[in-house]
């Protein structure tokens, strides 16, 4: 049993739901800004860094809300989600990040996904 804790991180982003879930889980969206090469086949996503590959599975697609991935190597119960939230009054466009890491690393984890999204939001232009 993994001791992996799951955390979950908000940024707030200045773009339609519309789009951005265009960027959340469609192949050239996220080359853009999360890994160097994606490309999808069967319902599993692979995604390249620096010629290492990693293979997730598409687990939930809600159209314009949230897309939820399980790495193929990882145990099931675990998996990661992006999440598109809007205030109903304000109409402000979030994005929640839910991951799962072990406690030691949570904070490198929450790094790198400051670092990736901070890229997303300059490839929206928002």
């Amino acid at each position: 049993m993994s001791d992996k804790k799951k955390f979950t991180i908000e940024y707030e982003i200045k773009s339609s739901p519309r789009i951005l879930f265009g960027f959340l889980n469609e192949p050239n969206g996220l080359t853009q800004w999360f890994a160097d090469d994606v490309s999808v086949k069967d319902q599993v996503y692979t995604f390249t860094w620096d010629d290492e590959q990693q293979k997730a599975k598409l687990l939930t697609v809600k159209e314009n809300k949230l897309v939820r991935f399980r790495w193929i190597d990882d145990d099931p119960q675990f998996y990661f989600e992006m999440e598109i939230l809007q205030d109903e009054l304000t109409n402000d466009v979030a994005l929640a990040i839910t991951d799962f890491a072990v406690e030691e690393t949570i904070s490198e984890r929450k790094l790198i996904w400051d670092n990736q999204v901070e890229y997303l939001i300059s490839v929206l232009g928002a």
